[in-house]
């Protein structure tokens, strides 16, 4: 078993290397003709535009380990049972399961390192790349700009809205220009033309305009109205640079931009934050219901803040990561999880001696629901979050037995099996853990349950497959992957029979 069970990886590992660059390339191609022109657009340098497509690398990684599985199991069984070796194994004594034990166990060391990528090295690509497509987004707003789409230009509060944008020449057409800077006063300015250009020193974005017309609003002591035309106008919108400048500061980092320990930290920390809303009604509860009673209401005890620290290490797989972080930074691993917005509570008063007592309004008993309402939303999502990590980590083990469920079914399927059956097989997993996600981050199914739902149905169909074929035996006759065709063939081409009365 040893010598068959390295036969049987060594069968795998270069399908595996090949389908996983090939994936991967793919994807990358496809998303270089999808950005590479505004990028280049905006006058990047090389090396960040390279940046960014590097930093794509490990999302794409992510969806395409995973397949690389799926289609390395495919063509590698598809090809044993081809040369009738499933056959001589099976002759030899060598059953279905004996043959499934090191694939298996291949798909869960795959699982486990896809799991490690996903969870370490995939959010913080993530985190870098949206901080650098942000400092992107700052330089040269002309390129950015839709046609017939009000657009904001950065860091001003100017709006602008062309029906035509010529990124080369920055010339504009059909202009209008909504300035909402100051509270008491509106101002719109329309333009026949005009011509976008930057000062010399490359900070300052300039805006000259032909013939057109000022309409301005003011809403101050004495309203008025004043309506100016002109042949010609210049507007220069402050530091927009030209030049692309990184930033230091790092934007708050959203899901998907966290490992798993720090999602836990803010699941922990929403739970509290329900625990404590649902406490606070059921004060408010008790002494109304003291007061309808006729007894004196206690004092509330004071809401407790909705900011807390959210622990990000606990355990000992993310005890190790904190510490390694610490000593890749030179310094002790310290809480850093992410924190919700502070917000200010000042303690419930106790009502004065002698004073009215008063129940409570529906302001305030629909801002603790509200309150509750939001932390278990916020709750849902992170979770959603933490079980697709291992949802789609190990989605390896249910493609490695439903894949060699199809190959031994259509031992001669060749490429059509691993291209044809091993994009279907993703595409339905893809699109469950898709609507899986969406149904949970709405409420309407557990994140547990939306999440691990493809592979549970893709495992029970994998074991019902194998269940089949270990029954039938193994053999190369027949099981071409066109028979799937043939019964619909059969009902399209079959001649109609008598109509009955």
């Amino acid at each position: 078993m040893r010598v068959l069970s390295r036969y049987l990886l060594r069968q795998l590992a270069l399908p595996f290397l090949f389908g996983l660059l090939a994936l991967t390339g793919v994807m990358l191609l496809n998303l270089i003709g999808r950005k590479f022109g505004s990028l280049v657009g905006k006058g990047l340098p090389w090396s960040v535009i390279g940046e960014v497509f590097l930093l794509s690398v490990p999302f794409l990684l992510a969806m395409t380990l995973p397949l690389a599985v799926l289609a390395a199991t495919l063509y590698a069984f598809s090809q044993l049972a081809s040369d009738s070796e499933i056959t001589a194994m099976h002759a030899g004594g060598v059953s279905t399961i004996g043959m499934l034990r090191p694939v298996l166990a291949w798909a869960v060391v795959m699982g486990l390192v896809t799991f490690g990528f996903v969870d370490q090295v995939l959010p913080r690509s993530n985190a870098r790349l949206r901080n650098l497509y942000f400092d992107i987004a700052k330089k040269k707003p002309t390129f950015s700009l839709v046609e017939n789409v009000i657009n904001r230009v950065p860091p001003s509060q100017y709006f602008l809205r062309a029906s035509r944008i010529d990124p080369g020449s920055g010339r504009l057409r059909s202009v209008s220009i909504y300035d909402v800077g100051q509270a008491e006063r509106r101002r719109i300015i329309y333009a026949d033309s005009g011509l976008m250009g930057y000062t010399p020193d490359g900070r300052d974005l300039v805006l000259r305009l032909f013939h057109g017309s000022v309409q301005q609003v003011t809403s101050a002591d004495r309203p008025a109205f004043e309506h100016t035309t002109f042949a010609t106008q210049e507007i220069v919108f402050k530091d927009v640079f030209d030049q692309l400048e990184r930033s230091e500061d790092q934007l708050d980092r959203g899901d998907r931009e966290m490992t798993s320990c720090e999602l836990l930290g803010v699941v922990d920390s929403a739970r509290q934050e329900i625990r404590d809303a649902r406490s606070q009604r059921a004060e408010l509860t008790r002494s109304d219901l003291q007061i309808l009673l006729g007894r004196p209401p206690e004092a509330l005890p004071p809401p407790t803040s909705a900011a807390r620290q959210a622990p990000p290490y606990r355990g000992a797989y993310c005890g190790f990561f904190a510490a390694l972080s610490g000593a890749v930074r030179g310094e002790t691993a310290q809480s850093d999880g992410t924190t919700q917005d502070t917000q200010a509570t000042r303690p419930t008063p106790a009502p004065a001696p002698g004073a009215a007592a008063r129940l409570s309004d529906n302001g305030t008993v629909a801002s603790m629901a509200d309150r509750e309402r939001n932390a278990t939303r916020r709750a849902n999502r992170y979770r959603v979050e933490i079980h697709k990590k291992w949802s789609l980590s190990f989605a390896s083990i249910p493609f490695v037995l439903i894949a060699v469920a199809m190959a031994l079914r259509f031992p001669r399927g060749g490429m059509g099996l691993v291209l044809g059956g091993g994009m279907f097989v993703y595409s339905v997993f893809y699109v469950g853990l898709t609507a899986g996600e969406t149904l949970a981050d709405r409420g309407y199914a557990s994140p547990a349950v939306a999440m691990w739902s493809p592979n549970i149905v893709l495992g029970a169909i994998a074991i019902i497959g194998l269940l089949l074929v270990h029954r039938g035996g193994g053999t190369s006759r027949g099981g071409e992957f066109a028979d799937l065709l043939r019964p619909f063939r059969r009902r399209a081409t079959a001649p109609a029979g008598p109509v009955g009365r």
